[in-house]
């Protein structure tokens, strides 16, 4: 758990995935798209990706992956973010984090 407070207080966004997963990679796309380079955790090839999976389920990530960070704080999962993006509020929490400059 200390591993990921860590983690996620290190960037401004924050993305844990895993390497074969269709919606980390769409994820990890959209952020990248909308001009931010997140900071990302493969926990599938993380020597502690089992203890870091754990933890993220303690957190309340569910499912693990992808788990999304912005500013620090747990945003959710892929279903959540593209609710943000869709409702024009994901670019802004983006930019009030400072994941994007203009």
């Amino acid at each position: 758990m200390d591993r990921i407070n860590y983690l996620v207080s290190s960037k401004a966004a924050v993305i844990f995935t895993k390497s074969s997963c269709f919606l980390c990679h769409s994820i990890k796309a959209l952020f990248y798209e909308l001009g931010a380079s997140p900071a990302i955790y493969e926990i599938d090839l993380d020597p502690n990706g089992g203890e870091m999976a754990r933890a993220l389920s303690g957190l309340g990530c569910n499912p693990v992956t992808p788990a999304v960070f912005i500013g620090g704080k747990f945003v959710g999962s892929s279903k959540d973010v593209m609710s943000l993006h869709l409702a024009g509020s994901l670019k802004q929490k983006l930019i009030d984090a400072k994941a994007i400059w203009f």
